[in-house]
This record gives structure tokens, sequence and C-alpha cells, in this order.
């Protein structure tokens, strides 16, 4: 008997409103997510990929349609509840690092762990670890501005698996970085993937995602063109 997905996406429509015109992100979108995935989102910029990415995070709310992750209702959570989700489901990773620059690489790593209320010689020995297995031991202690772009990105997927989340959700993680340090960061991710059995989900434009990927979602206009799987 298979899992029942991470993630259920059902008619899902996502419309802005820019002054008087209706810009339509989202047309209609279903997808599941099975566990332990490596699913990249493709699709030209404004294709509907990041928009789908952030309603599976909770970052963005349906105009109608549903969002169910580990089978709750995304959708249906007020603020509150869908802050506790990403706290205790889901792990971010976007191209923009988003670390805490007065804080070293150890501290942005347990911050998360911190607001679950993990204790801190917990969560001080849970980081150095995840950072040792990211490629990391020895910078620690490091604050973001004496670290490279790449460094930094490694930081941040210690930060988005310490607290060993059901689902990854990466916007372009590849996009600041040289060709040899995506390529890297992608060969750790997929490690993680294989040893961890951890879900990632990627919303990008890099081929080299594309083919380190087990399945390819094409989007355009928002909608689903593509499904393929290898």
């Amino acid at each position: 008997m298979t899992s029942s997905p991470i993630v259920t996406v059902r008619d899902l429509h996502r419309h802005y409103q820019q002054g008087e015109i209706t810009v339509k992100a989202l047309r209609g979108v279903d997808l599941d997510i099975g566990r332990g995935e490596f699913t990249a989102l493709m699709g030209a910029s404004g294709s509907g990929k990041t928009t789908l990415l952030n309603m599976i995070g909770g970052l963005d709310s349906p105009t109608s349609g549903t969002v169910l992750v580990d089978g709750q209702d995304v959708g249906a959570m007020d603020r509150g509840r869908k802050s506790d989700l990403r706290l205790d489901k889901i792990g971010f990773v976007f191209q923009s690092y988003n670390l805490i620059p007065v804080l070293s690489a150890v501290e942005n790593t347990e911050f998360v762990l911190m607001l679950r209320g993990v204790g801190k010689k917990e969560r001080r020995d849970k980081a150095m670890a995840v950072l040792q297995q990211v490629g990391l031991g020895g910078m620690e202690h490091r604050r973001p501005r004496e670290m490279s772009g790449g460094q930094q990105q490694r930081v941040a997927v210690a930060r988005a698996i310490a607290s060993e989340p059901a689902l990854v959700l990466a916007d372009e993680p590849t996009a600041n970085l040289d060709s040899q340090t995506g390529h890297d960061l992608i060969q750790l991710m997929q490690k993680l993937n294989d040893e961890l059995g951890l879900t990632f989900v990627f919303a990008t434009h890099d081929p080299k995602v594309k083919d380190a990927a087990h399945r390819v979602v094409w989007m355009e206009d928002g909608q689903v063109q593509q499904d393929e799987r290898k």
C-alpha cells in the first residue's frame, strides 16, 4: 500500500489585481507530490511555478481550490496556523538565502529549532551536526558576510533541514550561484533526498536542477502543461 501524497493540489486558482487588470497566475492546477520525491517545477517567468510553490508553503492564499500539506488544508488556515505548519512541516530555501546577518552559521541553522522550543544544548548539537552534513564543518561561527554565496546557501539548506521537515521548498536556489557551486548544491540536495528521504520541490529555470530531478512538472500560463517522470 502506497502512502498518501505529502502535497495534494486540486483545481487551484490564484488571481491578482493589477490596477483594472486581473492577472490569472494559476488556472486550475491539479498536482500530487509523493513523499520522498525530488520534483522540479519548470517554466518561463510568469508561468506560475513560484506562485504554486508559495501556495504549497502557505505564503500566499488561493483564490479558489485546495492545497493539502501532509493532509492539512492550507487554504483553510488562518495566519497563525499557517505559521505553525511552516514551522513544523516545511523547510524553505530561497534564492536570496534569507539568512540573519548578525547571526553565525550555527545560530542561523538552529533558529527554527529555537522557535520550536528545542533546548539550547540539543539545538546547538543538532545544528553543528547538520552543518557538518552540508560540508560546512569548521565554518560554524562565521557570519554570512564572511562566507561565499555558495556557503551561505548551504547554511540556508542546513537551516531548512535541521528541524527534519516533511517537505523542503526551494525557490530558484541556484540562481545567484556560479555554475560549479550550483552543481555542488544540487548534488548536496540529491544526497539529502537519497539518504534521508527528504521531499524536495523546486521552482527553477536551472537545467541542472531539471537534469537531477526525478520528476519535472512543466508550467505555462498558470497551468500544468506536462508532467515527466524519469
